[in-house]
């Protein structure tokens, strides 16, 4: 598609949808901030054409953000609207001079939980305040005034202006559930129907007043007749608090399209710019907007002309139909608002921060917000998250159960250190002489005080006359300071890591099974019985045929990172594929090929059912260095007669005057693709081009495959194209 064609098709498309989701956002953000409905309207333009030009993610979608409300509000507040624009003019500058320095990805450094408490406890404040001027009242000076008056205002007598706010609200929240029409925002439906039920009513209400020369009225930034501190306090809050937010959008809005990722340094000098900018316009502060920009994305939008679009429509209109604003009720705006500032607060938040014991750092920070100020918020939330890891860091959980007389587990997760064993040596204490004890780790730390009280425990614990068996989950901190290697080395992970890995060095390899059983039914299975219980519901569906050796060295699942259900797998030794039943009756007795008519029917009947029944799109058979049957073969061992003879007789092939094992290997992955095409329902599937035969060579060594290209019976990495 050329540039023209997807700007016609994508970009310009999703710029409409966008502008008209920006313009109902960018009035009420101000009219929450306290400065003029136009401020709000310069900084969606400046967001729109400045950022979108310059900034480092193409999809994001920048202007006026609910984010930097409260701190918007409380600077005018406290230096005047014009003294407000000279510091978002600054702050544009420290964001810039960041982005030079490449500290983009240093504001990632902040917890998420602090971040999203911070937006949560924002949202709140605004629904606060605006719900008053929905119910045609005013808000108050802050958040406990205003949730303290809200009784009263919502028993006062406030007639068409509060039914039109609840009106809008109604529409916004109902609108997203019962209409999919991705072109007719929620935003635009509510507030453009019920500004027209509002004219159609002729309704006496507030409504947004602009300049009737837009341009003539723009603001001038004045310096702020102010404490230098408190000026300076002003502009890296909003510096960083719009860093953190338009950089937290750019990473969200990068995991929603495979298009050019995002550059984290120049997304805030394009922000930078854009807050400059509009600072000097007299605009309010700009960021990434989510809102703005998942819309953009799923509108279609392919390039960054989109965001700059969507700016330029906001300026023609403000230019040519300011008459059309003025027409709205600002009880509506303000519904609008107490929409957005709610879902600052979301429930799938909540739990997921629940459920990664985060939620006292999410809470904190947002009743320190509405209660207190921002700033207090975050610093309050930054410190209960540095004393939330602390508490991680010096606890571990200890569970002890009897599983049948004499028999005990004893379970141990977390971070065990030395201030642990007090606690650890009562647990042990209790356990009674003379009977058999699991002692199960799941740690990611252990000291060398804890490490000793086990130690010392299941020495006298032995001594005693019971028995004490160790094992350890995920890493080898035990075994390895056992060993005199505490603290350095690396252990083998436990999904990766064999049977001899993981258990204890002690544990008698007979048990191995019922031990690996029990760890996958304890540890995997949660993981994966999702999964599991949606393939034995809808049956297996994979698109790939694997057939390979059956060396234990050699694990399909592992090496091709695939999981349940992705491969129908065929194990045998020497991966062969024994030639369909016509064509070895057509060799001649006494050739290297079975007799005729013989032929292997388990490996023909899955060849059938993998293309026929299954559908699979690819047939790979894969060798690997160091096979048995290769060397079999190639020293003549195998016995005519025997099982193991005849059925490597199926090969096809002769290695007994070739030294190089490795070509051996991979000429019999070459020999059993052609056995493969000699099957009726491949040549059919093959010729109607629904499948691709592959031949590899896995290098047990070097832990790395290999592609076999059948013609040149040469084996390369693979994506590596042959010189």
């Amino acid at each position: 598609m050329s540039d023209l064609t997807q700007l016609l098709r994508r970009d310009l498309p999703a710029s409409i949808v966008v502008f008209l989701i920006a313009i109902p956002l960018s009035l009420g953000i101000a009219a929450a901030s306290g400065a003029p409905l136009l401020a709000g309207l310069v900084a969606a333009v400046v967001g729109g054409i400045v950022a979108g030009a310059l900034g480092g993610a193409p999809l994001q979608v920048s202007g006026p953000a609910a984010g930097l409300t409260v701190i918007v509000a409380g600077a005018v507040a406290e230096f005047g609207f014009a003294g407000t624009a000279a510091i978002v003019a600054v702050a544009g500058i420290v964001q810039i001079l960041l982005g030079v320095s490449r500290l983009g990805r240093a504001a990632l450094a902040l917890s998420p939980a602090v971040v999203h408490g911070m937006l949560a406890g924002i949202g709140l404040v605004i629904a606060l305040s605006q719900v008053h001027v929905l119910l045609g009242g005013a808000p108050q000076s802050n958040a406990w005034d205003n949730l303290r008056e809200l009784p009263a205002q919502i028993a006062d007598h406030h007639g068409l202006s509060a039914l039109l706010g609840l009106l809008t609200v109604g529409i916004l929240v109902l609108w997203p559930r019962y209409v999919k029409v991705s072109v007719l925002p929620a935003a635009l439906v509510a507030v453009a129907g019920v500004t027209a039920l509002a004219w159609v009513l002729g309704a006496d209400v507030a409504r947004v007043e602009l300049p009737d020369r837009p341009l003539e009225e723009l603001i001038t930034p004045v310096w702020p007749d102010a404490p230098l501190h408190r000026i300076a306090v002003a502009v890296f809050t909003i510096a960083l608090v719009a860093s953190v937010e338009s950089l937290l959008s750019a990473v969200a809005v990068d995991r929603m399209h495979d298009g050019p990722r995002v550059r984290l340094d120049r997304e805030l000098v394009g922000q930078g710019a854009a807050n400059t900018v509009s600072g000097l316009l007299g605009g309010l502060p700009v960021t990434g907007v989510i809102v703005r920009s998942s819309t953009n994305v799923t509108a279609g939008a392919r390039t960054r002309a989109s965001a700059i679009l969507h700016g330029v429509r906001i300026a023609v209109f403000v230019l040519l139909c300011a008459s059309l604003l003025e027409t709205i009720p600002m009880a509506v705006l303000a519904a609008v608002l107490v929409v957005v500032g709610l879902r600052l607060v979301s429930l799938a938040q909540l739990k997921t921060y629940a459920r990664h014991r985060e939620l006292p750092t999410y809470l904190v920070t947002a009743l320190g917000v509405v209660a207190i100020d921002l700033l207090t918020g975050v610093a309050l939330g930054m410190i209960t998250a540095a004393v939330m890891i602390l508490w991680r860091l010096t606890r571990c959980e200890i569970h002890t159960v009897q599983r049948a007389p004499g028999e005990w587990l004893v379970r141990i997760s977390g971070t065990l250190a030395f201030i642990e064993s007090v606690r650890l040596t009562r647990e042990f204490g209790a356990i009674p002489a003379g009977g058999e004890v699991d002692v199960e780790l799941h740690l990611d730390y252990l000291d060398h005080g804890a490490f000793e009280t086990i130690k010392t425990w299941e020495e006298m614990y032995r001594k005693s006359g019971g028995q004490v068996r160790i094992h350890e989950v995920h890493d080898s901190w035990f075994h390895r300071a056992t060993s005199g290697r505490l603290g350095g080395g690396r252990s083998t992970p436990r999904l990766v890591g064999s049977w001899s890995r993981w258990q204890s060095i002690d544990h008698q390899r007979r048990d191995a099974m019922a031990i690996g059983i029990a760890e996958f039914e304890r540890n995997l299975a949660p993981m994966v019985r999702p999964h599991l219980a949606e393939l034995a519901r809808d049956g297996q569906r994979p698109e790939q045929l694997f057939i390979t050796c059956a060396d234990s060295r050699l694990v399909p699942n592992l090496i091709t990172a695939s999981g349940p259900g992705d491969l129908f797998c065929v194990r045998n030794v020497g991966n062969l594929v024994p030639p369909h039943t016509s064509a070895a009756a057509q060799r001649p007795v006494g050739s290297s090929l079975a007799p005729p008519g013989m032929g292997d029917a388990s490996v023909g009947a899955a060849i059938e059912y993998a293309v026929d029944v299954l559908g699979v799109t690819t047939i790979t058979v894969c060798g690997h260095s160091g096979c048995g049957a290769i060397r079999a073969l190639q020293s003549g061992a195998a016995v005519a007669g025997s099982s193991l003879g005849d059925w490597l007789a199926l090969s096809g092939v002769r290695f007994s005057d070739v030294a190089d094992e490795e070509r051996c290997c991979t000429d019999n992955v070459v020999q059993q693709l052609a056995n493969l095409r000699t099957y009726p329902v491949v040549q059919a599937a093959e010729a109607a081009g629904r499948l691709r035969l592959t031949g590899m060579y896995f290098d047990i060594a070097e832990a790395r495959m290999y592609e076999v290209d059948p013609i040149l019976a040469i084996h390369r990495p693979l994506n590596t194209p042959v010189a």
